[in-house]
């Protein structure tokens, strides 16, 4: 018999979200926090609000609260914690609809972290060793989103996350203390300029700057300045979430309105002067043409990534195998809403040898559950923001207390990945 309890809590943005607990007989307890997002793709299984303008602004959970209680509950009182396919699939029915619109996607996947969390507790053993039992073990590469724009800050720059890469180390500690490094020197830099050292949603700096690429050529001083060597060891990232940028057909990119050949070609002149190994969401997720374009000109080169375009769907991931889009997918629990179907959008990509990488949301909570699926998936990397703010450190230390529990078992997935 499992029981469940649930909760409304507060996100890292202030905004409500769910908190679920899962109870067995033999007495254990966890408790599993739900994220939100701010920039969501179109395809993404539905949060349920209450839209009650009373409470929060319309953005309450109490809805979803009472459908753990109740439908979900019954869903699933009578099966067993340790089948979670079987858990899910209960999860599923009782919807009963494609996007988890009814009950509602936060409600249903707070219960089915919980469940995982609590069968793992109650078999004595961490969640990522719940669902890998033996190694060797793959610690991620963090992809740290130290500069903030778009949907994440109020500032003036157009594309989404400028990140740290820190491949070049041999263990995930060190690549980590790096990051934290160039961090702080890149904050100094900051202030050097007279820039703003305000923080977006994610932990990264959300100045105001002249442009978005005058945002790279400060990522690679604050490497140097570091005492890193870009490239070799430290690499960029961009998320450009361009699917925000449109306007009418085009990308509204510092100042330009740019069709798709347009920002492929800016992308490309980046390639040439920057140390960028990786790019989500280059081009709208309702512009297909374009990602072949775009996979045609950089896919030899850079990591591909699709984040609207596929919303951690198995059946969106592989369209876009067979359409030749992209090479690499984000993987965000909360858009389709249990962990089964997110294991099976991890096994569509291994399966067709494309690269994944372990999501957080812009609205996060003190909740390290993907810090352990990026452990058990062997996906080799993980974005959960700047190396500051609770709900993002959670995940590094826990990321770092698994590497500590693993010692030689643990292997950093950097010099694999993206070697230079």
């Amino acid at each position: 018999m499992i029981r469940l309890d649930a909760m409304e809590i507060l996100d890292s943005r202030g905004q409500p979200t769910l908190a679920v607990a899962a109870r067995l007989e033999d007495g254990t307890q966890a408790w599993a926090r739900v994220p939100s997002g701010a920039s969501t793709g179109s395809k993404e299984a539905l949060e349920l609000r209450d839209g009650d303008p009373e409470r929060f602004l319309g953005k309450g959970v109490e809805r979803a609260v009472a459908h753990v209680l109740g439908p979900l509950q019954d869903a699933i009182a009578g099966l067993s914690p340790y089948r979670q396919e079987e858990i899910d699939r209960a999860l599923r029915e009782a919807d009963g609809t494609p996007a988890k619109s009814r009950l509602g996607a936060n409600a249903i996947l707070g219960v089915s972290m919980a469940v995982a969390r609590a069968a793992a507790k109650s078999r004595g053993v961490p969640l990522y060793r719940y669902w890998k039992p033996r190694g060797p073990y793959r610690l991620p590469v963090p992809l740290l989103n130290v500069i903030n724009g778009g949907r994440h800050a109020d500032n003036n720059l157009d594309l989404q996350e400028f990140m740290l890469v820190p491949h070049g180390f041999p263990t995930f500690r060190r690549a980590l203390q790096a990051a934290a490094e160039i961090y702080q020197h890149l904050k100094n830099h900051l202030r050097e300029k007279g820039l703003s050292t305000g923080v977006g949603d994610e932990g990264g700096f959300a100045p105001d700057l002249k442009s978005d690429e005058e945002a790279l050529e400060l990522l690679v001083a604050a490497i140097e300045r570091a005492g890193y060597r870009p490239e070799k060891e430290v690499s960029l990232a961009i998320d450009a979430a361009a699917s925000e940028l449109g306007e009418k057909g085009r990308y509204r990119v510092q100042g330009e309105a740019l069709e798709s050949f347009g920002l492929v070609a800016l992308y490309q002149r980046w390639s040439r002067l920057y140390p960028i190994v990786s790019l989500e969401d280059g081009l709208g997720e309702d512009d297909p043409s374009g990602w072949k374009a775009l996979n045609q000109a950089l896919g030899a080169q850079w990591q591909l990534v699709g984040d609207d375009l596929f919303v951690t769907q198995k059946e969106l991931i592989l369209w876009g195998q067979r359409e030749n889009l992209a090479n690499a997918v984000l993987i965000k629990p909360n858009q389709v809403g249990t962990l089964t179907e997110t294991w099976e959008a991890l096994e569509a990509c291994e399966k067709a040898g494309w690269r994944a990488i372990i999501s957080h949301r812009s609205g996060e909570t003190e909740d390290t559950t993907i810090a352990d699926l990026a452990v058990a998936s062997g996906a080799g990397q993980i974005k959960t923001g700047a190396p500051a703010r609770g709900e993002r450190t959670a995940k590094y230390n826990r990321l770092l207390l698994i590497e500590k529990e693993l010692g030689d078992e643990a292997v950093y997935a950097g010099p694999e990945l993206f070697p230079r």
